[in-house]
Order: C-alpha cells, then structure tokens, then sequence
C-alpha cells in the first residue's frame, strides 16, 4: 500500500511486478564494486541490491518523501537527496568508477545517458529500464530509423545490449507505452582518434536535420567541406558509422 499511496504525490508509475525488479539487478555484470542507484522511490528495486556484498551501494533521490521512506526501510542505505543531472558524480565514491542502474524516470532518461557520456572515464556499466522507444534509439545501429545522436555517442564507448521488453501491466498505474531495459558496458576505446568536441558537434548538427543529406545537414558548421568523402556527403546522418563520423570530424578539423 505504500507505493500505491505515493504515487498519489509523486504522480509516477511503480513497478509492483518484483520479478521484473529481481531481472534488473541480476543483469549487472559487476564491473566495479560501487554502485549507484537513480531515483529509487519506494525502493522496489534497491531491496535487490541494497544486502549485495559486491558493492558499495548508494542511491540518489529527489524527492524528500522517498527519501524519507527509504531512510526507515533501509536504514543502511547510504541515501544522497539531490538531482544526478547536477551533482558533482565524482564525489559520490572518491573519484572511483561507479556502475548506474535505475528505473529512470523517463522525462529525464535522455539527459540521464547524455550525462553517462559526459562521465564516460568514470561509468563502466549501467543497466536501466527506459520508455521502449528510447532504449530501442539506443540500442539502434546504422541504417536504422530510430538510429540517432544518442545511438552514435554512447555506441562509439560502450557495447549497448537490449536486454527485454516490460509490458504496461507491470506498474501502477499502467503507462500508456511500453518499456524496455537495456545494458551499456564500457568498451576498449579509450580516445576516438579525432577532437571529440567537434565529433560531438558533428553528430549532433547531423541529425538535426536527419532528413538532409550530410552535405546540406553540416552547413550549419559553416566549415568547408573540402577533402570528405562524396558517398558520405551523400548519405544521411542515419546511414552513417561511428567510423564515419571520425573520418568526417577529422576532415572538419584540416579546415579549421
């Protein structure tokens, strides 16, 4: 009864199928001992994680109210009350690499991975659930409708890995979409071999017009185009590999 009672002020949907939470945290591979958990609520999840001897184990949440319930239920719990988009995330275990797992708000989700990338050295590993559209935008490779700016980002550090769908029923109350969980490892690639400033930028102003092709899409970057291969020019943003846009970054870069 507790979850059903706050979400009257919370307004969120709560995983009451505990199965489902069990499947996530199960489907971390331990690639450090810290673990952070994003907006934990009432906690559905953190049960499976929080007596896990392999990890130093913390969460952070927003709301006063969860984090209050969360106090009284597991009070070994380590509990930071604020917002991962603006901690300081090297603070949170001394500078050491810490995995991420959650059941992610999903307003939030994208920002969430966009930070994952910007934290890169430092996240090894997260495993979260996600509207399905989103994760299936992660998971996408090249050639794919759903393939965007976040799909290259974090494929270009980590091996991404759709785990499995989570239908409505499981939450209450049910959501009106599907969701999905999916597994980001941090690959062997340390630098991309290009300004990865620019990459970023190069990536980004791509898809911002996804139904251009990259000749048209970059003039935005006002930076001649010289040297770039012409089937690249030619195809889309979509069609593109993280190869192709280091060889395209790279080119961008001669000209500056």
């Amino acid at each position: 009864m507790e979850q059903v009672r706050a979400k009257k002020f919370l307004g969120q949907h709560f995983l009451t199928d505990e199965s489902i939470a069990e499947r996530i945290a199960r489907s971390l591979t331990g690639r450090t001992p810290n673990l952070l958990e994003i907006g934990p609520g009432m906690g559905v999840l953190t049960k499976y994680l929080v007596d896990d001897t392999r990890y130093r184990f913390k969460a952070i949440e927003l709301d006063s109210e969860s984090v209050d319930y969360l106090h009284h239920h597991y009070p070994t719990l380590d509990v930071i009350e604020g917002d991962f988009l603006r901690l300081d995330l090297n603070s949170i275990f001394d500078n050491a690499t810490f995995s991420i797992i959650g059941n992610f708000p999903y307003n939030i989700s994208s920002q969430i991975l966009f930070r994952v990338f910007e934290q890169r050295g430092s996240v090894p590993e997260v495993v979260g659930m996600f509207q399905k559209e989103v994760a299936e935008r992660v998971a996408a490779g090249p050639g794919s409708k759903t393939y965007g700016i976040l799909s290259v980002l974090l494929s270009a550090f980590y091996n991404i890995e759709y785990l499995f769908t989570v239908n409505e029923n499981v939450f209450n109350p049910p959501p009106k979409v599907k969701s999905a969980v999916i597994r980001l490892t941090r690959n062997e690639v340390q630098q991309l071999g290009c300004d990865e400033k620019l990459f970023v930028q190069v990536v980004k102003t791509g898809f911002n017009q996804r139904r251009k092709t990259l000749r048209n899409a970059l003039k935005p970057l006002n930076i001649p185009l010289d040297g770039i291969d012409e089937t690249l020019l030619a195809k889309r943003a979509e069609q593109l590999s993280v190869n192709d846009f280091i060889s395209i970054t790279n080119h961008l870069a001669q000209q500056l």
